[in-house]
């Protein structure tokens, strides 16, 4: 399956190259403790919990009460849930697989 971004270049290769290269949980904590803010990084751990409780169709009243995001953030992981690259579904497919 090709896929090509809009937002592909060189800096934002390299960042995913790097990214690839993360190797335990532990790495992960390390990598990105650094190279995100720690507002970055809720926000960021804040918009999966969003995407794995939507595909649970969970609504939003609960998913605001379960996680403390606002409607708007809410609203856009479901439009990238619907409209998007596939990338919240492609990963939660994979954790679904590994979790069986």
């Amino acid at each position: 399956m090709s896929y090509e971004s809009k937002l592909k270049n060189k800096f934002t290769d390299e960042l995913f190259e790097a990214i690839l290269q993360l190797q335990s949980i532990e790495e992960c904590y390390r990598f990105f403790e650094d190279i995100c803010t720690i507002k970055e990084l809720q926000s960021l751990s804040q918009r999966w919990q969003v995407a794995k409780l939507l595909e649970e169709n969970k609504t939003y009243n609960e998913i605001e009460e379960l996680t403390h995001a606002s409607t708007a953030t809410i609203s856009r992981v479901n439009k990238c849930l619907v409209y998007g690259a596939d990338g919240y579904r492609l990963i939660l497919k994979r954790l679904g697989e590994k979790n069986e």
